[in-house]
């Protein structure tokens, strides 16, 4: 490896760091990216660091501040509104058009992505779980075949997998799973976008009473604390 090939590869590696961190739910919405203390914490210098927080803040997991700490981002009720409004298309478009064009091939890794998430979820893997779920979701927009959907789909995808992580309810999630599953081995385009839209809704759902748990036990709709004096502190970036 080059001088010139190590910083860029640092750099990947502490994107993916963060950003399954931050989807995971290992930092908390709200709480402060520090990149002296990320870099020591992480082994590598401030700019693999700062690099990462910009490409993340790109990708909607971290709110950039100039001049001080970045943050991970806090969903608001009209951020979820949007994304939802967004994939009401997407999704249904991408089952719908991977129902009519999925190959063998890209039906049997579906359907291995399927019952493995099936199977982490009765395991109570929550954190295996979520990301084999947004795994699937993935393959379908490949399977639709468009490649400006998947284009989109890149553009959506760190957001969606945040999204995804909130569901609490394992089960649901697969057994949905295995029903837009078998619609799209059917080749039942109609049937696929319907359980898209109902599974669409099944998130919002989910979502909607994480939230309400969460109120009452003190946090905001995303996790973060409701009082901001309850975030956890850390030093000024510029001590």
């Amino acid at each position: 490896m080059t001088s010139a090939e190590t910083p860029r590869s640092e750099t990947v590696r502490v994107t993916e760091v963060l950003r399954n961190e931050i989807i995971d739910g290992d930092r908390a919405p709200g709480e402060k990216l520090v990149e002296r203390n990320l870099a020591t914490e992480l082994g590598v210098s401030r700019v693999p660091v700062r690099e990462a927080l910009k490409k993340l803040a790109s990708e909607g997991l971290v709110t950039n501040r100039p001049n001080t700490w970045s943050t991970v981002r806090e969903f608001s009720p009209s951020d979820i509104a949007d994304l939802n409004e967004v994939r009401t298309v997407f999704d249904v478009l991408s089952f719908e058009l991977a129902a009519q064009r999925h190959t063998r091939q890209g039906l049997a890794r579906l359907e291995a992505t399927m019952l493995k998430g099936r199977e982490l979820s009765d395991a109570g893997d929550v954190v295996g779980a979520h990301r084999c779920a947004a795994e699937f979701h993935a393959i379908v927009v490949e399977l639709s075949g468009n490649e400006l959907l998947a284009e989109i789909g890149t553009l959506l995808d760190s957001r969606m997998r945040w999204q995804l992580s909130q569901h609490d309810d394992l089960d649901v999630v697969a057994t949905e799973h295995a029903e837009l599953f078998d619609a799209i081995a059917r080749r039942d385009q109609e049937l696929a976008g319907a359980l898209a839209a109902r599974h669409l809704g099944t998130s919002q759902e989910q979502h909607d009473k994480k939230s309400k748990r969460l109120a009452q036990a003190g946090h905001s709709a995303d996790g973060s604390p409701a009082d901001p004096s309850a975030a956890p502190q850390e030093s000024d970036p510029t001590d």
